[in-house]
């Protein structure tokens, strides 16, 4: 982390988004920020959602999993979400959480908690891929084609603000060609994150949603700014199984079970630089070939 910044005004403004206004009775007011897709980022609502849930949850327990569905299309504007206090167990607690827009639920998160313990440990191993050092910010490669795109993916192609990813192997996003095997992206945030393991979690949330559903195109040569295929985010799983820090280089494995009836099954994993898997994540999203001519 040497190399990091103290601060960076994007790191300061995606911390700031993980931050919820109390409303009373388990409500929370959150801001919204338009990284460039045409609606609400999916990665957004995951980290405050599980930001809010954690609001209610006694202090010694941490978030290990979380499941969550995407109903509608969520705008650029705040969003409300509302906690129910599912259960409160003696190692456990189970929250469930809904999140608002002019009224409407847009989105569904359950989430568990649990106490520190110990058991037996084993792990995938970290497939070896080359180090972060060395490869081109993913940045640098959305600006060198940027006049290539249409609108509005040439006026606004940010991506998650404060966050630094950098392909293993990337691919040419508007002339990919079929790719089986997955893919591996090394990610860390722009400047040091606060000591709050809460805020590293749902960050690493708000991250994962990012780049995950593009792992079933590969396998087909598709390029979503391309116009090949629509894409949309249906539903979404997390586990987190050990400490990590987000303001230090996290590898992130992905690639597709399978694909089948407009839909694409995702997976990734998360490694520490040190080899431990520190969290999986899960997502099947509509996958919708756009037939030309």
């Amino acid at each position: 982390m040497s190399d990091l910044l103290p601060h960076h005004p994007d790191v300061d403004r995606l911390v700031e988004l993980m931050r919820l206004a109390p409303q009373g009775n388990d409500h929370f007011l959150a801001q919204s920020d338009d990284i460039g897709t045409p609606a609400l980022f999916g990665g957004q609502a995951l980290g405050q959602a599980l930001m809010a849930a954690s609001l209610t949850v006694p202090a010694d327990r941490m978030v290990h999993s979380l499941h969550a569905y995407f109903l509608l299309p969520g705008e650029h504007a705040p969003v409300t979400y509302e906690v129910d206090r599912v259960r409160d167990g003696r190692s456990f607690s189970m929250r469930s959480v809904v999140a608002r827009q002019s009224g409407k639920i847009i989105f569904e998160l359950t989430a568990s908690f649990q106490t520190a313990d110990e058991g037996p440990e084993h792990q995938v191993p970290m497939p070896v891929h080359p180090g972060p050092e060395g490869l081109v910010p993913e940045s640098v490669g959305r600006d060198a084609i940027r006049h290539l795109l249409p609108p509005p993916f040439n006026e606004k192609l940010l991506g998650p603000r404060g966050l630094e990813l950098r392909r293993v192997s990337p691919l040419h996003p508007m002339n990919p060609q079929p790719r089986t095997g997955g893919s591996a992206m090394w990610v860390r945030t722009q400047a040091r994150l606060p000591d709050d393991p809460l805020l590293h979690r749902a960050i690493l949330s708000y991250v994962s949603d990012h780049g995950l559903l593009l792992a079933a195109t590969e396998p087909h040569g598709l390029s979503l700014l391309r116009g090949d295929v629509r894409l949309a985010s249906l539903d979404h799983a997390m586990w987190f199984h050990r400490d990590f820090r987000l303001d230090d280089w996290l590898l992130y494995v992905i690639d597709s079970p399978s694909a089948g009836g407009a839909r694409g099954l995702c997976a990734g994993r998360y490694y520490a630089r040190d080899g431990r898997l520190v969290a999986s994540v899960m997502q099947e999203g509509m996958m919708r070939q756009i037939k030309k001519g």
